[in-house]
């Protein structure tokens, strides 16, 4: 499920189904220009990715909006506005949360997060366009969904 109105309404009447959180976590910084591109690129794959795991894994899933912060800002400090995220998450409970990112800075900080983190190699390609992008991208998908499945 996302997190649109229409999911919402269903994530009321089956909460007893859906354990598992997963949350994008997406950098932000318009002060780099040659990052610019790249940046905006991998925000756009990494929610493809996260469609394709809530598709595959429906009815268990429910797909957070992305964790948004400044590609420059201390990742302690994110980490801990991070947690707050969890506090509430597993509040509903959900027993499994995950964190998507392409951003290898977050490993450094992975055991202080309240969830099990997936870090992805960022991408070569520079277009959304092309199907093998798009292919690589499910296949890649399905096998997180295969992780995920092993926590449950």
């Amino acid at each position: 499920m996302k997190w649109i109105q229409q999911d919402m309404m269903t994530y009321k009447e089956a909460k007893d189904y859906i354990d598992t959180a997963v949350i994008p976590l997406v950098p932000f910084q318009l002060s780099q220009g040659q990052e610019l591109k790249k940046n905006a690129f991998q925000r756009e794959v990494l929610n493809l990715f996260a469609g394709e795991i809530e598709r595959d894994l429906a009815g268990r899933v429910l797909l957070i909006p992305e964790f948004t912060y400044l590609k420059t800002s201390d990742r302690q400090v994110e980490g801990e506005r991070l947690s707050s995220w969890c506090e509430e998450i597993q509040k509903q409970p959900f027993n499994h949360i995950f964190f998507i990112t392409f951003d290898p800075a977050w490993k450094k900080h992975e055991q202080a997060l309240a969830g099990t983190l997936i870090w992805l190699p960022a991408m070569a390609t520079d277009s959304m366009q092309t199907s093998e992008t798009h292919q690589m991208i499910r296949g890649q998908a399905q096998e997180m969904g295969e992780l995920i499945r092993s926590y449950w």
